[in-house]
């Protein structure tokens, strides 16, 4: 196949726009903060906090709004035995942002976390905000790897290039610009990025709808012409399992870094409330598109078209029926907007999620479990490095690992199943300690991976109830695979357990050792009777303070840097409190 001439011209040109915007981004607000007094590690992360509605819409739609979202979307309404309703990701993210901006945003944005781990360290301990990081980052680095994986499947199919240098520029693209301007350089290429998308995907849509291949949408999202009707269908002995994906999603969708750090960088905290409903809005626009890609690929008679006699579902190419579509049903300028909105797409995830993940570590794991002394230059360093080290690694997951998708999968879930309950535990539930943390992580972790996870070829060891074996044939190689479906909503109640779990072992814990069952000196993770545990145990006196008790949340050293008295809002508070009590946890740690 020769090489697609227009495609590549418009890779070329999307990619120097999206470079150009993001090194003016960084540009522009260099010194953002500055006269403020903002240390520029936080404007990095949250961007000053001056995110305004315009800019944040658009970056928090275009968070979810990736290659991932419009592929996967167009790829349901497309497969046979799928269709429309099991394209969940449109609602299910548009009401995972609605719940978002409806019960989290708020304390989230009004305490002043810098990140989302935040909160777990202040409440549990560095220790415990070291184990919540583990499922974050996994799920922030398989998610870009397995977008930038994608990618390149896409453009070395169309774009007949190589698929390796394909995935290796876009990432160096996105990397660079993410090193130079945080944030900023994130947030102002989203909305170019965005815009590429919505003009590419729907320039694309009358033209693919009026060629001579495909007959009418209206007639085949009811009857079969060529395919199974595109609307799908939910088989009553499927509902759970649709349920527990809905769940995922919508619930599942809440605790991310990328989210969070849209969020926390809103000027106000209404104004990360509204943001999230606009992004929500925005979800479902952005989907249409897709939605109608997907049900031209399942009306397409493809003996027609220059793809071939054989449909892509056959071919094992369903996961690419949008750039398919573009390619084969548009004209070449048509079809040259269309594939630089999925590499614009792409990338508008893959910088956002690679930022996040270096936040959290410079932040949470770097500053303040280990280097509470580090200076405001060190921390703007680590992140700088771990951008690159992340984005490298999600390169190479990309480039040499067949299952990028499956961890993905894995990662998610475990997201949903470990993250959640703990951030409604530490946000909404009163009394909550670490030992309570601890047993809700175990449960939650040893439930999800005993489910099992077909796309990694994990094996169940809880067969729940309604399991059964399926059949999957490969097209291309004719090799039939066993699979062990889960139709119980294990997910979700592996959620539950996690959740459950905390709740029930904190109290407990609570209760031995206060009435003197169990001795003070068991009280290793210092969760109940150590000093203050007032201020550990009771969630209102944390509200009110708005504070962090350093004691809680590390050793720390004889000097107190400017940047860890600035850890949550009040920067006055702690050094009010060390130069006014002799007695205060600063100088007794000292």
């Amino acid at each position: 196949m020769a090489i697609h001439v227009e495609g590549l011209v418009a890779i070329v040109i999307f990619y120097l726009l999206i470079l150009l915007v993001g090194i003016w981004a960084a540009w522009k607000n260099k010194n953002s903060g500055v006269e403020e007094g903002t240390d520029r590690s936080e404007t990095i992360m949250v961007g000053g906090r001056d995110i305004g509605l315009f800019v944040g819409g658009f970056t928090m739609t275009a968070t979810w709004v990736g290659g991932g979202y419009i592929n996967g979307t167009a790829e349901n309404v497309y497969l046979p035995g799928f269709g429309l309703a099991w394209a969940q990701a449109p609602f299910g993210y548009a009401l995972s942002l609605i719940v978002g901006g409806l019960f989290f945003a708020k304390p989230m944005r009004s305490r002043g976390y810098v990140t989302m781990l935040d909160p777990f360290q202040q409440l549990y301990g560095k220790r415990m905000g070291g184990l919540l990081f583990i499922p974050a980052l996994m799920g922030e680095i398989f998610w870009s790897a397995a977008i930038l994986s994608a990618l390149g499947a896409t453009l070395s199919v169309i774009v007949d290039i190589n698929m390796n240098m394909s995935v290796v520029i876009s990432a160096l693209i996105a990397i660079f610009y993410t090193l130079v301007g945080g944030l900023y350089s994130v947030a102002y290429t989203d909305v170019v990025q965005l815009f590429c998308i919505f003009v590419g995907l729907w320039i694309s849509v009358p033209f693919a709808l009026s060629n001579p291949a495909v007959t009418d949408i209206g007639v085949t999202a009811l009857k079969e012409v060529y395919q199974a009707p595109w609307m799908g269908k939910v088989e009553s002995s499927d509902m759970w399992l649709w349920a527990d994906n809905f769940c995922l999603l919508m619930l599942g969708g809440i605790p991310w870094q990328v989210y969070f750090q849209r969020v926390l960088s809103a000027s106000s905290a209404t104004y990360a409330q509204v943001l999230s409903f606009i992004a929500a809005f925005g979800c479902l626009v952005m989907a249409v598109p897709s939605v109608l890609i997907g049900a031209i690929g399942a009306s397409t008679d493809w003996n027609k078209t220059t793809y071939g006699s054989l449909p892509p579902m056959e071919k094992d190419e369903s996961d690419m029926i949008l750039p398919i579509v573009l390619q084969h049903l548009c004209p070449p300028y048509v079809s040259f907007f269309g594939l630089g909105a999925v590499s614009a797409a792409v990338m508008s995830s893959a910088d956002s999620s690679i930022l996040s993940a270096s936040s959290m570590f410079a932040r949470n794991i770097y500053q303040l479990a280990f280097r509470q002394s580090a200076s405001d230059r060190e921390i703007v360093w680590v992140m700088r490095i771990t951008i690159f080290i992340f984005g490298a690694l999600a390169t190479a997951m990309a480039l040499l690992t067949g299952t990028v998708y499956g961890l993905w999968y894995l990662s998610s879930d475990l997201v949903y199943v470990i993250i959640f309950p703990q951030l409604l535990s530490v946000l909404f539930i009163r009394g909550t300690n670490t030992y309570g943390s601890v047993a809700g992580y175990i449960f939650g972790l040893f439930l999800r991976i005993g489910g099992g996870e077909p796309y990694l070829k994990l094996p169940p060891f809880l067969f729940f109830p309604g399991w059964y074996m399926e059949e999957k044939v490969h097209h291309l190689t004719n090799v039939v695979e066993q699979v062990v479906v889960q139709r119980f909503p294990f997910k979700t109640v592996s959620m539950l357990a996690s959740f459950l779990g905390n709740v029930a072992f904190s109290y407990l814990a609570k209760y031995l050792f206060e009435s003197g069952i169990l001795s003070a000196k068991y009280d290793f993770l210092n969760a109940v009777v150590a000093r203050h545990s007032a201020e550990i145990m009771d969630k209102t006196t944390l509200v009110n303070k708005n504070n962090i008790g350093l004691s809680e949340l590390a050793p720390v050293k004889p000097r107190l840097s400017v940047t860890l008295a600035a850890t949550f809002t009040r920067k006055d508070t702690l050094t009010q409190e060390e130069d006014s009590s002799p007695e205060s946890p600063i100088h007794e740690a000292e």
